[in-house]
């Protein structure tokens, strides 16, 4: 810690995940004394100044018209592109990755000015980024940067670890052929970006990635589940075992009818809005004994829960997935960082971006089952958790694990990474 209060400017991308993971520092941060400022996308106005922070805003497009609720850009372009995912992800490289990184790259163009002038006006001592762009005004503020993957890890490349979005098992199956498609899918868009960030001033990027590194790197991954055997990192990463932000409400559980297992099922605030997804799933857990907490999402007004379920559009994740026994997950870092965190097994059904990856991750290290989002059979998802429940061993083991996940205190320990880069 540092006894000198610092002005910390967090950047976080415009999605709930990485938001609430810098709300989570942010809040250590703040209640140690220090000034933190989010450069977070309009739609978050209001949000971020009710949990204690300074907001000082930024649009990644021409201003909407009317209000919008947070992160609704990214929710539209799930909407819209969601008949993609029902594809693999060798094709989705074409119709679902490239485009979501030409979207960012677009907005990260558009706020340039924007960002420059909030550096100007903020005046911070570090700046803190968690998104997967680069952002050339972060990179010419003149003070330390901090850059914060709260992805999937594997968006730290390299060649003992299967390549990002791909969602490929360890041993090297399909490597090579999806590496190459990902090259001559991305090349031609990797060299335009590259060359404008050159030009705004910042570092070039390294061959076909998209952000820079830090002066410190922070990522969110269990070292259970983590990679680092297979890919070492030099001594300017440091993994946070998990960030579970304090800032949630208390939460009283309702009364859900039966007597069977309680499990939580979310998508997420992106994949709950594939209604036909959504639907589908709720149907194949409303014939099963057990009782579920649902997260409904931005459409919830169009989902029918089963009576074996209370739902609502937000829910306080945090404090429900300790009261459960089972998570059904989109496989979000977040959901799937806090679901170990807590000790819970999951079932995943992935998709896209690093989803698959988690998903991966998770079925083949055995703490969980990765199903077929849109091919999976009704009693493939039913006897996962039936195995799942049962399985006493397993749940001893996860126990124990969030045990020695939450004794490691990642928010705190990212909030120090912080202060001792900039103290520097």
């Amino acid at each position: 810690m540092t006894d000198k209060p610092l002005t910390i400017l967090f950047m976080p991308e415009s999605a709930y995940g990485p938001t609430n993971n810098c709300i989570g520092i942010g809040d250590v941060l703040r209640r140690r004394g220090h000034r933190v400022v989010f450069a977070a996308e309009t739609s978050w106005k209001g949000k971020l100044e009710a949990l204690g922070f300074e907001e000082d805003l930024v649009d990644l497009e021409p201003p909407a018209e009317e209000e919008q609720d947070p992160g609704q850009f990214w929710k539209d372009f799930i909407r819209d592109t969601a008949p993609e995912y029902r594809k693999s992800t060798l094709a989705q490289l074409e119709t679902v990755i490239k485009p979501i990184w030409q979207a960012l790259i677009d907005g990260a163009k558009y706020c340039e000015p924007r960002l420059k002038e909030i550096i100007e006006r903020v005046r911070p001592d570090v700046v803190v980024e968690d998104n997967v762009l680069a952002f050339p005004a972060l990179m010419t503020a003149g003070v330390p940067f901090v850059r914060i993957v709260s992805c999937n890890p594997l968006e730290v490349k390299g060649p003992g670890i299967a390549p990002p979005f791909s969602g490929l098992p360890a041993g090297g199956t399909g490597w090579a052929e999806f590496r190459a498609e990902y090259d001559r899918t991305h090349r031609e868009m990797w060299t335009a970006f590259n060359e404008w960030v050159v030009e705004q001033g910042a570092p070039p990027l390294r061959d076909l990635e998209f952000v820079h590194e830090g002066n410190a790197n922070l990522y969110v991954y269990p070292e259970i589940i983590d990679y680092v055997a297979d890919r070492p990192l030099d001594d300017s990463w440091t993994r946070v075992d998990s960030s579970v932000r304090e800032t949630e409400e208390e939460f009283t559980l309702p009364d859900i009818p039966g007597d069977g297992s309680l499990i939580y099922f979310s998508l997420g605030s992106l994949g709950s809005a594939d209604l036909e997804l959504m639907r589908r799933v709720i149907s194949v857990l409303g014939r099963t004994p057990h009782r579920y907490i649902v997260s409904k999402g931005p459409l919830h007004e169009e989902i029918e829960l089963a009576p074996n379920m209370w739902g609502a559009e937000f829910v306080p994740q945090t404090k429900i997935i300790p009261m459960v026994d089972l998570v059904i997950t989109h496989g979000g870092n977040n959901t799937t960082t806090e679901a170990l965190h807590f000790g819970k097994p999951m079932i995943v059904l992935p998709i896209f971006w690093d989803q698959y990856d988690n998903a991966q991750r998770i079925d083949e290290t055995g703490l969980g089952v990765r199903l077929d989002t849109y091919g999976f059979a009704d009693e493939e998802l039913t006897g996962a958790i039936d195995r799942l429940l049962a399985d006493t061993e397993l749940r001893a083991r996860l126990a124990a694990a969030g045990e020695e996940i939450r004794g490691r205190d990642g928010l705190r320990a990212a909030a120090d990474v912080i202060e001792k880069i900039a103290a520097k």
